[in-house]
């Protein structure tokens, strides 16, 4: 899949730990709160008013306007994906998808870069078995060039496609592929696929490829592609937002009215196959639980049926308060981890049932108790008020969802699945109808009816994949692949067609960012209240942050910030765990806590209707958790395999090892970064323990309370007095955080950790900047953007794009209070892992000596901070976490409107010496995750220390 900023930067969130809940000291007061709403009440709110035009050459546009910011989201559909791929030719709808961001005829470079240079968000690309899409939501003023550009790459892209651009693109997308199939279970999809579809079946394939297939991929298969899918009369383009449909139709007819028509679309068909009888089959990887998996093939997007199947895997699996949760997690304990879920595509869907078994329970004992569960459950169906909760979680994430014009789940994606799939945009509603209506009998009937057929039952355990489960991906080894079979003649191509000539537009003005007044409070205990108001959709966020987190936690007993946010909404002195679970899902609320590095943040989602029951529910989890020992015992449980887990993942484990390296274990940041402890610390951590971490730190002393939505002050004010206010801090001595550095020398070195058949070398490296997140450092961050933060950087040019090493690379600044740490990371391919240290170390010492800064670089980062700005703040729960990190390091609420005159005001050379007086190149720490044997003779080579590291807690 093609890269955007969203898709590409990891989780170097530093200390975000794993979702739960928060709690406090006194009892709230029981207080009568209104019954949920209907869910039919619910549905009945949900709309995207559309029109739709279709021109001469058969591009089919939808248009929805919402004027709630200056931006328009711009998605673009075809309806090809990897089901279209003919035998011999797997993965090329996605390398062509990768193509389609390397530039047109007049346009030619790099897409992304032109979308940054115009301040496009939420942007990527996307190809999946049924569709391939494009999107990105831009400045109304921008809107041309975006059209322009996806016009051009439409029209004239063939032009521009040169045997260069092909085989670096091969090789990013094989290590895209390696990169997956690297992660704990990465070679499931391929083992289900291949046992579930027949021969011959167009599902049959991942949508990634086989190495041969890739490798075999010529200019001449490119233009044949293009010509026959990509044609105006197989897409669909939306635009959603600060848009009308006559101003679109004015537009759009002259952007892509001279396309001309491609072939008729030619489909192709697959069937709903059941298996003969049922298949089990046992798999091995290096992962720390044992997975059962479930599967059957059922009906695609058009059944009348999906939606009942779908409600009838949430009630099993999919609600915290499922079966499966109550059975095997919180009643038997002998699983940590369960899911029930449709995967749906248009021809057909997979069902998929998954427990991760406990370990030291037995895996077959827990396969025929989950079998046992599945046969009760088809026999006797769900219960009334099941289908009522899962319906209404339906519900409540569509409307959440809606809130945003573009990305992944907004608006347009909405209307375009509906156009692309079912011919019809207002799909949505029909399913919403379908699950509104829903009865237990509907759900079971459809559940007896698909998943009583003969079942696909995967086991994997740990150990050494076989050299057969790397061959169904089609990986008969985990070598490198070349680009092209260097002992074969290269393909030859067809002669492009003569290049157009279309002039690209200017961007119009665009209007500096209006950021949401914030409107202040303070509760009779002398809570403080925020308050940025956003009406698009009936949603309310509340966030009570706690000045605590990861750097909160305790030194001796590494977890115990993370156990206590798990255990939070695991019961309360009035309230079970289950109990808490199922009042949320009737709700449609969610409430979550999690730990940053300096905050313990407890989350509040609900529907506007519902916001008085949820936030009584909210105050008894903060207020009164119960930490019962059995729930201690069985979340310990699950924090352990968690990290046991990590310990298998290639980031994860960089992750853990890198921290205490930069940081001394002294330090409050020289912890695990993904914020869940260590198996010693979590294994220490006693019921007196959590309930001191609470008493000290989750305190109304400490506490602040973040709203976004739509609410007022007057009506939520009232609301948050009666469940907060009247509560008291405990008796105990407040928390305090010590941060102080010790003055142990840290020399630049190689960690490397040896993770046998590993497909890829991941690579994290760290060094501390000398600025604190109080420092504000806006020019430090927006230099890191050249160096590693953007999609166009130097890093990523040069690994990605240049050599064709990694899928990513990059830098990043992560948003800590105290210290500041620059990271460098990239996945890249074994044999290059040597080389792309070499070539970052150079790209980081060029940057920051002779090759600094130029003055397009400094241009187009700018134009891309303000451009984007409008855009960055769409959601209530944009606007939440901007008001939160404002808080956090004390900057004005005003804050992200003074950003572009800040930013005009910056040159290369305040840049440069930004980045140059922050950032030492010498002091980088190098952590590897990789295959030893094969990694450390390349790393001998660099030029720096190299040590082996062990993750031995």
């Amino acid at each position: 899949m093609a890269l955007s900023p969203m898709s590409r930067r990891l989780s170097l969130t530093m200390g975000l730990s794993v979702l739960a809940l928060s709690p406090m000291a006194q009892a709230a007061k029981p207080v009568a709160a209104a019954a949920p709403a209907p869910v039919a009440s619910l549905v009945s709110q949900v709309d995207i008013p559309y029109e739709e035009f279709t021109l001469k050459n058969g591009l089919r546009v939808i248009v929805h306007t919402d004027r709630k910011a200056p931006v328009v989201a711009v998605s673009v559909w075809y309806h090809v994906g990897s089901r279209f791929e003919p035998a011999g030719k797997t993965g090329f709808a996605h390398l062509f998808e990768h193509l389609m961001f390397y530039g047109s005829e007049n346009a030619d470079g790099p897409f992304f870069g032109r979308l940054e240079d115009i301040g496009a968000t939420d942007w990527n690309g996307t190809t999946w078995f049924d569709r391939t899409n494009y999107f990105e939501t831009v400045p109304t003023g921008a809107l041309d060039r975006a059209l322009f550009l996806e016009s051009d790459r439409m029209g004239h892209l063939l032009g521009a496609v040169t045997q260069t651009k092909l085989d670096t693109q091969r090789g990013v997308v094989q290590n895209e592929k390696r990169m997956g199939e690297n992660e704990p279970y990465g070679l499931v999809e391929y083992a289900q696929l291949d046992a579930m579809l027949p021969a011959g079946h167009p599902y049959r394939h991942s949508t990634i490829g086989s190495m041969a297939d890739l490798n075999a991929a010529s200019l001449a298969d490119v233009q044949s592609w293009f010509k026959t899918h990509y044609g105006p009369n197989n897409a669909v383009l939306v635009l959603a937002g600060d848009i009308d449909a006559a101003t679109a139709k004015t537009k759009v007819e002259k952007w892509f009215g001279n396309i001309a028509a491609g072939p008729a679309p030619k489909d192709v068909d697959a069937t709903v196959p059941t298996l003969d009888k049922d298949v089990e089959k046992v798999m091995h990887d290096n992962v720390a639980a044992t997975r059962l998996y479930r599967n059957w093939i059922v009906p695609g997007v058009n059944s009348d049926e999906l939606q009942q199947l779908d409600l009838a895997m949430t009630v099993f699996g999919g609600l915290k308060s499922s079966r499966l949760d109550n059975a095997l997690v919180r009643d038997e304990k002998v699983a940590v981890g369960v899911k029930a879920s449709i995967q749906p595509f248009e021809k057909l869907s997979i069902a998929e049932i998954t427990v991760d078994v406990k370990p030291g329970a037995d895996p077959v004992a827990v396969g025929k108790r989950l079998d046992q569960l599945l046969a009760d459950y088809l026999d006797k169906g769900p219960s009334a008020d099941e289908v009522l909760r899962a319906a209404t979680g339906q519900a409540a994430g569509t409307i959440s969802g809606l809130e945003k014009v573009g990305g992944f789940s907004g608006k347009a994606v909405t209307l375009a699945e509906g156009a692309v799939y079912s011919n019809d945009p207002a799909k949505y509603k029909k399913d919403l109808a379908v699950y509104a209506a829903a009865t237990p009998q509907s759900v079971s009937a459809a559940a007896r009816k698909w998943l009583g057929r003969p079942v696909l039952r995967l086991t994997v355990a740990p150990g050494e994949r076989s050299a057969a489960d790397n061959a169904l991906a089609g990986n008969a080894t985990h070598k490198p692949a070349f680009f092209r079979n260097p002992d074969a003649a290269a393909p030859v191509a067809a002669t492009p067609p003569a290049p157009t000539k279309i002039a690209e537009p200017p961007i119009e003005p665009v209007k500096d960012l209006d950021f949401p007044d914030i409107e202040h409070a303070t509760l009779k205990n002398g809570i403080k209240v925020a308050l940025a108001r956003r009406t698009t959709v009936p949603t309310v966020r509340v966030s009570v942050a706690f000045d605590a987190g990861n750097a909160a936690d305790d030194k001796a007993k590494l977890g115990t910030a993370g156990l206590t946010a798990a255990l939070l909404d695991e019961g309360t002195r009035t309230r079970s765990s289950i109990q808490i679970a199922e009042e949320q899902e009737r709700l449609g609320a969610s409430i979550s806590a999690a730990n940053s590095m300096d905050r313990t943040t407890v989350g509040l989602f609900a529907l506007k209707p519902n916001l008085d029951a949820s936030l009584d529910l909210l105050a008894d989890v903060i207020r009164n958790p119960a930490f019962a020992p059995a729930e201690v015992e069985r979340l310990r449980s699950q924090m352990l395999t968690k990290i046991a887990s990590e310990k298998t993942e290639p980031m994860a484990i960089a992750q853990r090892m890198l921290p205490p390296l930069l940081y001394g274990q002294a330090h409050p940041y020289g912890i695990p970064f993904t914020g869940s402890g260590t198996e010693t610390g979590v294994k220490a951590v006693t019921r007196a323990d959590l309930t001191g971490f609470h008493d000290a730190w989750l305190r109304p002393d400490n506490a602040t309370i973040f709203v976004a939505g739509d609410t007022t002050l007057a009506e939520l004010m009232p609301l948050l007095e009666k469940r907060f206010g009247d509560w008291k801090a405990p008796g105990v001595a407040k928390g305090v955080k010590t941060f102080r550095m010790d003055r142990m020398m840290r020399p630049s070195r190689i960690v490397l950790v040896d993770k046998p058949q590993s497909p890829q070398s991941m690579i994290l490296a760290g060094l501390l900047t000398n600025k604190s997140g109080t420092d504000n450092p806006v020019t430090l961050q927006t230099a890191n953007e050249v160096l590693g933060g953007s999609s166009s950087s130097r890093l990523i040019m040069d690994l990605r794009e240049t050599k064709g090493w990694a899928y990513y690379a990059g830098s990043a600044l992560p948003g800590v209070k105290e210290t500041i740490p620059l990271l460098v990371y990239a996945p890249v391919q074994t044999d290059k892992t040597g080389e792309s240290i070499v070539a970052a170390r150079k790209d980081i010492s060029d940057f920051l000596t002779a090759k600094g800064t130029t003055e397009t670089e400094r241009n187009q980062t700018i134009n891309s901070q303000i451009l984007s700005l409008p855009g960055s703040f769409e959601t209530s729960s944009d606007l939440l976490s901007a008001m939160m990190r404002n808080d956090l390091i004390g900057r004005p609420d005003d804050y992200y409107e003074t950003l572009p005159k800040t930013y005009r005001a910056m040159t290369a050379a305040d840049f440069d010496k930004a980045a140059r007086e922050a950032i030492n190149p010498d002091r980088l720490i190098w952590v590897v995750v990789g295959d030893a044997k094969l990694v450390r003779p390349q790393l001998d080579a660099v030029g720096l220390p190299v040590e082996m590291g062990t993750l031995a807690d």
